[in-house]
């Protein structure tokens, strides 16, 4: 059974869904998918420990995350998923290095559309890929949230652990 809880961010609302005991989904805002049918459950034991991992990553202690996913897409888009969960934290590529990491330097656009379905914001990071010449380009939570993540690793890679501003 798909079970989901909202928790609270430097970010925002963060609604976290967990499928069998994997992550499915991490979304901007204080409702689940209505993709999805699931339960709120807000001592489910898995998404206690994605918040933690969330917790920490917020406070500037967590450069990877170690928990098993379950998104659902097409297996181009889990291609392109594994790939973003390979970028360096406080790093970022572009669509069309991702796209040559994918195995296809011509597929930028392929890329970029699986990007923006990613359904597991912040941990697999698609926040990290920028367009061609250091452009900040789409966000599915919005250019300011992108930006404020950017920072936020750029700074902690260069300073050492902080908390999110």
């Amino acid at each position: 059974m798909d079970t989901y809880t909202i928790i609270e961010s430097p970010v925002g609302p963060l609604t976290l869904m967990a499928s069998d005991d994997a992550l499915a989904g991490v979304w901007f805002g204080d409702a689940p998918s209505s993709r999805f049918s699931a339960v709120r459950d807000d001592d489910n034991p898995f998404l206690l420990r994605v918040r933690t991992h969330l917790d920490e990553y917020f406070a500037g202690m967590r450069y990877e995350f170690d928990l098993a996913l379950n998104a659902t897409g097409t297996s181009f888009q889990k291609r392109v998923w594994q790939v973003l969960c390979s970028i360096p934290y406080g790093v970022t590529i572009s669509y069309v290095d991702l796209a040559q990491r994918v195995g296809n330097r011509n597929a930028a656009r392929a890329v970029g559309l699986a990007n923006g379905r990613n359904p597991i914001s912040i941990i697999v990071p698609c926040h990290r890929v920028i367009g061609a010449g250091g452009k900040l380009v789409g966000y599915g939570g919005g250019l300011p949230r992108k930006i404020a993540l950017l920072e936020f690793e750029a700074a902690v890679r260069a300073n050492g652990p902080q908390p999110f501003p």
